[in-house]
């Protein structure tokens, strides 16, 4: 078949210690509907073997093992860097694909172009129970899933505009990551996606959630909810804050996002995370002067402004029930519903 009606894919699966869930990944990639693709596993320095166990029962895939756990961002940068296809899958090890899903992800890039895509994801282990349709990018640098723990009822049928693709498995194509940039290695790991579809944005490259794409996803298998885990999320929520906003933008919305701060610090102390929160504000604080120059970086290439982007961005978050009880998301995010619209009139303002 021409290279044009069947384009080469790039399948990039970045292990860390991920065991039979890897296994099960590439045995239903390479079930897919699909023949032209190329499956590169990247290995963090996994002591579990399961990336060699891979090798031997799929010897078509390209192993590169990295001396040291690189993170998230720049492990798949390295996998990116030895992709030799048109089209770009990042695609987690904790998945297993539907039959169809690389050829609904390309008629979609057909359909709308330039962008980044994500799939439907569909929890793993919980039959027809959503994970996101979607992710979606608030005021004060939050990013949550669209749906995120309710039953699969097909509610979307149409390709739609969403905030960014989640890094579950995300598709795009060389010619994209070349205009937007890699990862951002500093980010290590968590908001990764985030910042990502934020800079594309930036640059006035679209993101999108393609319903009939489907992927099944185990969700994190390494971190959970732990202390780490939220001292990534709290770090480079405060990172995106300061690299993606204009200094005059930051500073309208500054009386509004103090409040929520004080919000989120009542909130890690409840969940009894306070020393992540802490260990996040002192890491930004260390790493102020890499800041700025990411800001000036981004500023300088940065298209459409802040104000336009802003328009879209939601009011209210979605926060899962395994992090805070039904009552105080409701309270959390009926304050934060008010304090983000009263951010945007002031900066939307003359």
């Amino acid at each position: 078949m021409d290279k044009l009606f069947n384009p080469k894919v790039s399948i990039i699966i970045l292990n860390y210690n991920a065991g039979e869930l890897l296994l099960n990944c590439l045995e239903s990639v390479f079930r897919t509907a699909y023949d032209n693709i190329e499956v590169i596993v990247v290995d963090n320095a996994s002591k579990d073997q399961s990336h060699k166990k891979c090798k031997e029962k799929f010897d078509k895939i390209k192993l590169i093992e990295n001396k040291q756990n690189l993170g998230y961002c720049e492990g798949n940068n390295v996998g990116i860097r030895e992709a030799s296809g048109e089209f770009i899958v990042i695609l987690n090890p904790d998945t297993t694909v539907d039959h169809n899903w690389i050829i609904e992800l390309i008629s979609a890039y057909r359909k709308h172009g330039e962008g980044l895509y994500q799939p439907k994801i569909i929890s793993l282990y919980e039959e027809n129970i959503l994970q996101s349709t979607g992710n979606m990018i608030h005021l004060f640098g939050f990013g949550f899933a669209r749906d995120k723990g309710i039953p699969d009822i097909h509610q979307q049928k149409e390709i739609e505009r969403i905030g960014y693709a989640s890094g579950t498995c995300l598709f795009t194509s060389q010619q994209v990551i070349k205009k937007i940039g890699l990862f951002d290695s500093f980010l290590f790991l968590y908001h990764d996606d985030l910042d990502l579809g934020w800079r594309a944005a930036q640059l006035g490259i679209r993101s999108y959630y393609v319903p009939l794409a489907t992927i099944y996803h185990a969700e994190s298998y390494s971190l959970k909810w732990s202390s780490k885990k939220f001292f990534w999320l709290e770090r480079n929520r405060r990172y995106c804050l300061l690299t993606h906003y204009s200094r005059n933008t930051y500073k309208k919305m500054l009386p509004y996002l103090r409040q929520t701060e004080l919000m989120v610090w009542i909130f890690y102390i409840s969940k009894g995370f306070l020393g992540a929160k802490i260990r996040a504000e002192l890491d930004i604080i260390k790493n102020k002067q890499y800041i700025v120059e990411k800001y000036q970086e981004l500023e300088a290439k940065k298209i459409i402004p802040d104000t336009e982007l802003i328009k879209s961005f939601p009011d209210e978050i979605f926060i899962p029930k395994n992090v805070s009880d039904g009552f105080g998301s409701r309270i959390f995010n009926s304050l934060l519903v008010i304090l983000s619209q009263k951010a945007k009139n002031k900066i939307l303002s003359k």
